[in-house]
């Protein structure tokens, strides 16, 4: 049986590991005051100059029924499965759209991956090595629903703007923030971006700390691959987030820019760690 991996733009992979793994993409729309466009046609830096030029969040929209039964339609005249990996069903209607278009089709699974970004990804490249190692549709979906639930996915944010703009932080919090340079941690968690610990200082400083909070707290880590991830961030950032994985052991460390949906509702100056704790299965 050939099977399909697909996913939706908010998966945030480069062009190359989506075509190294021949992932099967369907994407977002991003709506910039009276321009619309998809996710990937518009930015992450056309996200970040809009706002900072126009001080009002761009609006998503996920991805609709019909939508997914063009994509799922298109896919299976080549395939004889499809695995969906759909953004957090608590975040965003995508995953139920999903579902919905899946009651059309035969072996068609859509998996709600109670995550986001790069998280999303840690469970479609898991469900890609099943793939290539023979694992019918059915147990594959069956396996990645038991791990989904162990997707460590934070991030540690130098700004509250948008989520704030955005309505997912109150005024209070917003300017008291700001006043104590306090950058809080976000941490999606069953399904849900909440908040973690807060630090102060600077923030290059504070990515360190963030690193080594989440790897002592989440100690159980698959090394099989991690990702960094980011909006915007100094290349020095970068690097300190990956000698921190490297050092815990990480076979893998994948550098991607998050995309425009989610940089939509993250904004810049937003840097995460993202890898399984569940000790490794395969």
């Amino acid at each position: 049986m050939k099977i399909a991996i697909s996913a939706e733009t908010t998966i945030d992979l480069t062009k190359e590991l989506i075509k190294e793994n021949d992932l099967k993409i369907v994407p977002f729309t991003i709506q910039l005051g009276d321009k619309t466009a998809l996710d990937g046609e518009i930015s992450t830096d056309d996200i970040i100059s809009f706002v900072n030029e126009n001080k009002v969040l761009p609006k998503t929209s996920a991805v609709n029924e019909f939508q997914y039964t063009e994509h799922f339609e298109s896919i299976l005249k080549d395939y004889d499965a499809i695995i969906h990996f759909s953004l957090s069903s608590s975040m965003s209607l995508a995953c139920t759209n999903a579902k919905r278009a899946a009651e059309n089709f035969k072996n068609v699974y859509v998996v709600d991956t109670m995550s986001l970004s790069t998280g999303i990804a840690l469970l479609a490249l898991y469900a890609k090595r099943l793939v290539d190692q023979g694992v019918a549709a059915e147990e594959i979906y069956n396996m990645v629903n038991a791990r989904a639930p162990f997707v460590q996915a934070s991030f540690e944010l130098k700004r509250l703007d948008y989520l704030y703009k955005g309505g997912r932080c109150s005024s209070l919090t917003y300017f008291g923030a700001n006043l104590l340079k306090i950058r809080p941690q976000i941490i999606v968690k069953d399904g849900k971006m909440v908040s973690g610990k807060k630090y102060r200082g600077n923030f290059n400083h504070i990515v360190k700390t963030y690193c080594q909070d989440v790897l002592d707290e989440f100690d159980n880590p698959d090394l099989t691959e991690a990702f960094v991830t980011y909006t915007t961030a100094d290349e020095e950032i970068i690097e300190t987030a990956k000698s921190y994985l490297a050092d815990r052991g990480f076979k893998k460390i994948h550098v991607t820019r998050a995309g425009g949906t989610i940089t939509s509702h993250c904004g810049e100056d937003c840097l995460g760690i993202l890898y399984i704790n569940d000790g490794g299965i395969n």
